[in-house]
């Protein structure tokens, strides 16, 4: 089926987030919609899907125009969407998953699982998918869940699929099964529209790539293409993707982390026995698919959530922590963080640039005069803050919150930094930030490392892992299942993250 994109545009309020996309995708083509998140990907799908109704322009199927007045009419012209969180029932079976909303029933008109049990069987067969109908979703590996969501969408007879940042919480090896999945299905007819910012992946298997920036079309490349053009077309300048940094110097111990367990908010255990040692002059990347435990961890790291009591302690300079620290008490042993979510941890949106950058230390005579805030050092802090880290604002007192994802980094990372730490926990430090943000942040990671100081770096990006650490920790279902160094394999480091040990 041929999908055809006409001068689509969606506002919200004053906010353009697709100005007149065009966008045309063949029979049978994989076609990428490359762009930095924020840049209107997905909002653009969601008007495709039905989920969200232009303000202008067309969507035409093999030269029709059509009307969707929600996503039952958009599954009903053939068109399929598998989101990047999953919408699917845990506790269901696969079989009662891709039944849902779409009940196949008997000649009395009761539910008939049994016709939901062969369909899935039927394309997974087809598919080579290896999926069982009658496994509990809750029981399946994220990559096979993200199969039950394409066998859900083709059960509906979809002839384009969409898929939103599909390889978001995938291992290696599941990309690589992802991509020959999609592969499979484009030869069979399948149009596909491939949602992502990961330019490796694209270039591996686009057949054509439509780059989107600040809502825009900016241009249309080939795979063959250089990742530097398409790196550039993403964020408008030359950016440089490699990382440059000589090799690590470890010093002293910095923080040790002896068999520590950690609850999860459900008071399931989410850390399991982790012991860890990490020295001046070196990174040390965490590295595993999100929700195997790494936020707790980071979090048990500054305080925010204790450490299950006679299970384990953490020493920050020989120094032990108790079970359950204030978080200030953490940071005034020298410990920087970059939260992981930078909106609901790292900023005060309400607050200004310059208020956002006092947060960690307002309390301290530099920014005090008396019982009143110094006014006067705040702005002039700030505006070396500012200009040393790049933070593009219309100035210090503009509302954080206004800022893209990159300058709101930007304005955490100046923050944590300011300070002169001697450890630097860095959760997910370039999520949702542009190219160019990313190549700024990975180089104030590293001369932190090369001034001496020992950083944590927590990530699921593996390309970040690999660029950045001096040694790498995997973490699988809560535990360290190896620590290898960096010249490890891509295809060695996805078997750890699926928990297969060093």
């Amino acid at each position: 089926m041929k999908l055809e994109l006409r001068g689509i545009t969606k506002r919200f309020g004053q906010l353009v987030a697709n100005d007149h996309i065009d966008l045309t995708v063949n029979p049978g083509e994989i076609h990428a919609l490359l762009g930095e998140n924020g840049a209107g990907k997905s909002t653009l799908m969601n008007v495709l899907y039905g989920l969200y109704t232009a303000d202008e322009g067309q969507i035409l199927l093999d030269d029709k125009v059509q009307k969707f007045s929600g996503p039952g009419d958009a599954m009903a012209a053939g068109i399929g969407m598998v989101h990047q969180h999953f919408m699917l029932i845990p506790v269901f079976t696969v079989a009662e998953n891709v039944a849902l909303g779409n009940e196949p029933t008997s000649a009395l008109g009761t539910l008939n699982l049994a016709k939901a049990r062969a369909r899935v069987i039927e394309i997974s067969d087809r598919f080579g998918f290896n999926v069982d109908p009658d496994a509990l979703v809750e029981d399946l590996p994220v990559g096979v869940q993200q199969r039950v969501e394409i066998i859900k969408a083709l059960s509906r007879d979809a002839k384009v699929l969409v898929l939103d940042e599909p390889t978001a919480v995938l291992t290696p090896q599941e990309t690589d099964e992802l991509m020959a999945i999609m592969r499979q299905l484009a030869k069979s007819g399948t149009s596909i529209v491939f949602i992502t910012h990961k330019l490796r992946e694209v270039k591996e298997v686009a057949d054509r790539i439509t780059v989107i920036r600040l809502g825009k079309v900016v241009g249309s490349a080939s795979p063959e293409d250089s990742t530097s053009e398409l790196a550039s077309m993403m964020v408008g300048r030359e950016v440089d993707l490699t990382v440059s940094k000589k090799s690590a110097e470890p010093g002293a111990e910095v923080i040790r982390l002896e068999n520590i367990n950690v609850l999860d908010d459900r008071n399931q255990r989410a850390v399991r026995g982790v012991s860890l040692k990490v020295h001046a002059g070196e990174i040390l990347a965490i590295a595993g698919v999100q929700g195997n435990g790494q936020t707790e961890l980071a979090e048990a790291l500054l305080g925010l959530r204790p450490v299950m009591r006679g299970m384990g302690a953490i020493a920050i300079k020989d120094q032990y922590l108790k079970a359950q620290p204030s978080v200030r008490e953490v940071l005034e042993m020298g410990v920087g963080f970059i939260p992981e979510d930078r909106k609901k941890d790292g900023l005060v949106s309400e607050f200004s640039v310059a208020e956002n950058l006092m947060l960690d230390a307002s309390y301290k005579s530099e920014f005090t005069k008396g019982l009143s805030i110094n006014f006067s050092a705040r702005k002039r802090i700030a505006k070396d803050l500012i200009s040393r880290f790049d933070v593009r604002t219309p100035s210090a007192e503009a509302l954080a919150g206004k800022l893209s994802g990159g300058n709101q980094q930007k304005v955490v990372v100046a923050r944590e930094l300011y300070r002169n730490v001697d450890l630097l926990i860095a959760s997910q430090p370039t999520r949702g930030v542009d190219v160019g943000s990313i190549e700024f942040i990975h180089e104030q990671i590293v001369a932190e490392r090369d001034a001496g100081k020992a950083v944590i770096l927590i990530s699921t990006e593996l390309d970040e892992v690999l660029a950045l650490a001096d040694r790498i920790a995997v973490m699988y279902r809560g535990e360290i299942v190896g620590i290898v160094p960096p010249t490890t394999s891509r295809e060695q480091l996805g078997k750890m993250m699926a928990g297969v040990s060093a």
